[in-house]
């Protein structure tokens, strides 16, 4: 299937493909079009992320929250991925204190003069990453918080 959303991506428009890849559409063919495209006059494809369109942005949500909802991905590593994504593509009234980071990686490959398709590439494992991450944290005992936890492991002497 196609989908379909504006160029010049950043944290939305490369977690949505991401996630639809993932866990939608493994076989997704991402198209990216002006920002000034008719999106109503779109048939052939699934947009997202663009103006007035199902899996968009509606009130605190953004798209890759959407796109959760659509097809009941409830998943706890997701649910929290989502919250990452949200926090760093708008200004939820509770942000994650991981999304500031994710919004310098994305706005980072933006400067590199990559295209859209060698940002999905290249930052997919970002993605990958973090998802691990969320699991991590969904799934072990908590210790704390993030920071106390980190300090009272060695991983950081290798």
């Amino acid at each position: 299937m196609k989908w379909i959303t504006r160029e010049k991506i950043k944290v939305d428009r490369v977690a949505c493909p991401w996630l639809i890849q993932h866990f939608v559409d493994p076989e997704a063919e991402f198209v990216f079009l002006p920002r000034d495209t008719d999106w109503s006059k779109i048939e052939n494809g699934i947009v997202f992320d663009v103006p007035n369109c199902e899996l968009g942005h509606h009130d605190e949500d953004v798209s890759f929250n959407s796109i959760l909802k659509k097809y009941n991905l409830s998943e706890p590593a997701l649910l929290l991925l989502g919250e990452i994504v949200q926090a760093a593509d708008s200004h939820p009234t509770n942000p994650h204190p991981a999304s500031e980071g994710l919004r310098w990686v994305a706005h980072g490959f933006s400067a590199l003069g990559l295209s859209d398709h060698q940002i999905l590439e290249r930052e997919f494992v970002v993605y990958d990453a973090l998802y691990g991450e969320c699991k991590r944290q969904t799934t072990e005992p908590a210790k704390g918080s993030e920071r106390v936890a980190f300090l009272e492991t060695d991983d950081f002497l290798v």
